[in-house]
């Protein structure tokens, strides 16, 4: 091949022993451990309005997987793990994001609370999405700065700690006997929303005026 990367062929018991489980498709590639970005570095590489997703209680790679994919999707900068007590970047992970954690920057802190109060530092707006939020989505109108979208797990939700730190606490209305997203989905109705504040500056006449600069990331 061209890139002259060994090619080994074997046993589907090998492989499975390898990946860790058996969800790999015939093939498996042996790469070096997940390198996390810097946070400073990520705040200081936003051009335009800065979108990050921080994920509180969230212990399932699968969701964190589902979480990248989404702020992907919707333009997002960055996502932010706790290096404790947190899912990382795993295999399931990586599976997960469907390819998104090969191009979206991932970051992990030691504190949450103190993360959130640096991106408030930072002209960031903190918005918490949890159960009883005061916001709903269609009351939820301060997205045209910089965002930060606190998501906390299924069960859990934000810690209390984080939540009082949060600038606002959003809840997404279901219908009756739906308690509850995922991470990744809650994650991804938040971020489509701040997008919908953002687009008339991005594509209109601020944008063009300098106000705030184009950014190609939304219509790749």
């Amino acid at each position: 091949n061209s890139k002259n990367i060994p090619v080994h062929e074997g046993p589907r018991q090998q492989l499975d022993a390898m990946t860790g489980n058996g969800m790999h498709q015939g093939i498996g590639l042996k790469i070096q451990p997940y390198k996390y970005a810097d946070l400073n570095d990520l705040l200081e590489s936003v051009d335009g309005p800065g979108m990050f997703v921080v994920l509180d209680n969230i212990t399932d790679p699968r969701n964190l997987g589902a979480v990248i994919r989404s702020t992907a999707a919707f333009g997002g900068n960055g996502v932010i793990i706790p290096e404790r007590r947190s899912a990382q970047v795993t295999g399931v992970a990586w599976r997960t994001s469907a390819g998104t954690a090969a191009r979206l920057p991932v970051a992990r802190v030691t504190n949450v609370t103190r993360t959130v109060k640096q991106f408030q530092d930072n002209g960031y707006t903190v918005v918490g999405l949890d159960a009883g939020g005061e916001h709903t989505l269609d009351t939820f109108d301060q997205a045209t700065e910089p965002v930060v979208i606190v998501v906390g797990s299924e069960g859990k939700g934000i810690s209390r700690l984080t939540r009082e730190h949060c600038d606002q606490i959003v809840s997404i209305p279901m219908t009756a006997g739906n308690e509850s997203l995922n991470a990744g989905t809650a994650a991804a109705v938040l971020a489509y929303r701040v997008i919908l504040f953002w687009l008339p500056l991005l594509v209109g006449g601020a944008a063009l005026a300098g106000i705030v600069p184009s950014n190609p990331r939304w219509f790749d």
